[in-house]
């Protein structure tokens, strides 16, 4: 298909990125699918207490991944795209600090786990599952392959990668249940998840690029990368707490069977949170297009962005919120069924995550970074306080309002700064739906 010409932009680019895009987007979708199915299956073949204990690893270790990963991938594409000659250099360095810091977490998780077990409610999840977890500290090293098919826009290799992963870990996850498992098994298929990616990561290098034996460290450029990406592996770190906390001190303060119950609101609230992130990586070039020759185009392209982003999840929150008892009494046991009126809930921080990715556009594009990582900072501090507050009087109910509120106060943080507050009052528009009233007035 081919795309309408539009003025300021390649239009050979312009299709190039928008198809590379697409790829991306149908990756999401069909991981989403899968993983939503067999989430279903899995929750309701192992019980709320072990669905918790499954769901706790995953939760924990999140954290120390995150710095694990050192900020490499994000900056690693862009110095790719920056100095594509140095290939082997970039990816090799980062391949090694990644692989260090995959090492290095093992020992942290542990301290960590330590630390929870004597301080504050233990919690009945054994070590060895966090640990297994915690591998994949390591093997998620070598998805900075990933990095190169992002940097020469090759995103097909992701997505076949990705749907061929998410395919292979269902029938894996479902041979499980057929045979009846245990629950170890399924903490080790949460490992084996990650090899199956790394292994389709360096097929695809292989078969397009060349061997890994190219590769090559250099001390050089190993500071040159750590010295620029720790800002964005502090932002991951702070963005796995913001969005792994709750289920932590639902476990801390409840048990394992409460967060199984948590567990599967947060996955069919979050499940749509792929949808802001397909759009503003469509749009953006045309948002900074309209930056750079008219800032009256510019404003108006970030309101309608706005609006669209209110319209959709708003869309979703209301039909959520009245199916959400229906839905959990079709697909889960008669054990979870409480975790409907908390979906209810929970389902409505999506609006603010919708109109949070879309101000983070903005936030990128005025080169606001450090706006970006305070307000995640800030969103994680409340989420935390009302969680200690919420969850002992209200239980899981008390985890999801945490939750709104939170993402509410991130997102909005703008307000407060000067030099953003005019975006904050954008956004107010959309979400009380002034604009489109105004809209349908001009009609």
């Amino acid at each position: 298909m081919k795309l309408p010409h539009i003025k300021g932009f390649d239009q050979d680019a312009l299709q190039k990125y928008l198809k590379n895009t697409g790829w991306l987007i149908l990756a999401r979708v069909g991981s989403l699918l899968i993983k939503v199915l067999v989430g279903f299956a899995i929750a309701n073949y192992l019980g709320k207490d072990q669905n918790g204990l499954l769901n706790y690893p995953q939760a924990f270790v999140a954290f120390f991944i995150a710095a694990a990963a050192l900020g490499l991938d994000g900056f690693t594409t862009r110095e790719l795209l920056k100095h594509p000659e140095k290939r082997n250099e970039l990816l090799g360095t980062a391949l090694r600090l990644k692989l260090i810091g995959g090492l290095m977490a093992l020992p942290l998780i542990y301290l960590g786990y330590w630390v929870n077990q004597h301080f504050f409610t233990p919690t009945q999840t054994p070590l060895n599952y966090i640990l297994i977890v915690g591998l994949s500290g390591i093997t998620q090293a070598f998805y900075i392959t990933d990095s190169y098919f992002q940097a020469t826009v090759q995103a097909k290799y992701v997505t076949f990668t990705q749907i061929f992963g998410n395919i292979l870990s269902a029938l894996v996850k479902l041979i499980l249940i057929i045979n009846h498992a245990p629950l170890g098994w399924f903490i080790w298929a949460i490992f084996f998840d990650t090899v199956i990616l790394s292994v389709g990561y360096l097929y695809f290098y292989f078969k397009k690029v060349g061997s890994l034996s190219h590769w090559n460290y250099q001390k050089s450029v190993a500071k040159h990368l750590l010295a620029n990406s720790w800002p964005l592996a502090f932002s991951a770190i702070l963005v796995s707490l913001y969005m792994k906390i709750d289920q932590l001190m639902v476990d801390n303060y409840l048990g394992s069977g409460e967060l199984g119950i948590y567990s599967t609101v947060v996955q069919l609230s979050e499940s749509w949170y792929f949808i802001p992130v397909a759009i503003v990586t469509s749009v953006f070039p045309a948002i900074m297009n309209a930056r750079r020759d008219d800032q009256q185009r510019y404003q108006k392209r970030l309101q309608n962005m706005y609006d669209l982003m209110v319209w959709l999840s708003l869309s979703i929150a209301i039909v959520t919120t009245f199916i959400s008892p229906l839905a959990y009494k079709i697909i889960y046991t008669s054990e979870f069924w409480s975790g409907a009126h908390v979906l209810s809930v929970h389902v409505w921080a999506g609006i603010f995550v919708f109109l949070g990715s879309a101000s983070g556009q903005y936030l990128i594009a005025e080169g606001y970074t450090k706006i970006s990582l305070a307000r995640t900072a800030f969103g994680a501090i409340v989420n935390i306080g009302l969680n200690i507050f919420l969850i002992p009087k209200y239980g899981i109910m008390g985890a999801a309002i945490a939750t709104l509120a939170a993402y509410f106060s991130a997102t909005f943080l703008i307000l407060l700064i000067p030099k953003t507050s005019k975006q904050g009052l954008m956004m107010l528009k959309s979400l009380f739906l002034v604009t489109l009233f105004q809209k349908l007035v001009k009609r």
